[in-house]
């Protein structure tokens, strides 16, 4: 990746563990498509009302050459379980994208 990878938590305190968790998913998306630019990941927790839970929103950003990939996952209330929805839509659109080529 040309760029560093960017993490953000926004409304959640920051977790090693969540951290080197999106590391681990970053790194196989590279293994998928080598030619990644950049990439940025948002992990937020935005207010909610009471009776609604703790729900996280994860959104990716995936520069590639020519192009930008982007996936916004919402409401999970695990927010492991977010993040592997939204790599997993990232991985997809990565395999159509590398297919085009």
């Amino acid at each position: 990746m040309k760029t560093p990878l960017q993490i953000t938590f926004r409304d959640i305190p920051h977790s090693d563990a969540l951290d080197t968790h999106i590391r681990d998913k970053v790194h196989k998306l590279e293994q998928v498509f080598a030619d990644i630019v950049s990439c940025r990941v948002v992990v937020e927790q935005p207010a909610r009302h009471q009776q609604q839970g703790k729900l996280f929103n994860v959104r990716i950003d995936l520069g590639v050459p020519g192009s930008e990939i982007v996936v916004d996952r919402q409401q999970n209330e695990d927010v492991y379980a977010a993040l592997r929805d939204a790599f997993d839509a990232a991985k997809r659109q990565l395999d159509d994208y590398a297919r085009q080529l």
